[in-house]
């Protein structure tokens, strides 16, 4: 698993997941995958299947309709994983705050690590806070590979817990 590890944490993967709005930030990702920024360059890819993302960017106001996807597509990710708020609506609701249908923001469903803020937020932005998104991911990799060898060692030396 080290090999895999090690290659791994240079190639995170993106699952982009809408929860509604109008779609303004959907538009600056496409244009952040496309030749001029070409955000695939820091090893980023866009994936669509959340047993194999890494980073979770949640574009739009959350719905009551989306908010048991969401989260169900925040506990299928495996561990470590951070997650991406884009935009006014992910914040707290944008232009769709205090609807009937609609939660006021991803984090009063999952924990988020990154905020961009902006409507719609640019390009420049999205590259920044995904930047961050890595850092955060890789940290989060370090402690889990330190835990995993903690627990190694703990048992070699034949500490018991005291339950």
């Amino acid at each position: 698993m080290g090999i895999f590890s090690k290659f791994r944490k240079k190639s995170p993967w993106i699952l982009h997941y809408n929860t509604g709005g109008c779609n303004g930030c959907d538009i600056e990702i496409l244009s952040a995958l496309a030749p001029k920024y070409d955000i695939e360059r820091f090893g980023m890819l866009n994936r669509g299947n959340p047993k194999q993302a890494d980073i979770l960017l949640v574009t739009g106001p959350v719905t009551k309709n989306c908010k048991d996807v969401l989260r169900r597509l925040y506990l299928e990710m495996a561990e470590p994983k951070v997650v991406v708020a884009m935009g006014a609506c992910a914040h707290g609701g944008g232009i769709f705050r205090d609807f009937y249908h609609v939660e006021n923001g991803v984090n009063s469903i999952i924990p988020v690590d990154v905020w961009i803020p902006g409507c719609a937020p640019r390009v420049e932005a999205l590259i920044d806070g995904m930047v961050e998104a890595i850092e955060i991911w890789q940290k989060k990799s370090k402690e889990k590979e330190y835990l995993k060898d903690h627990e190694n060692v703990i048992n070699k030396l034949g500490v018991e817990d005291d339950d």
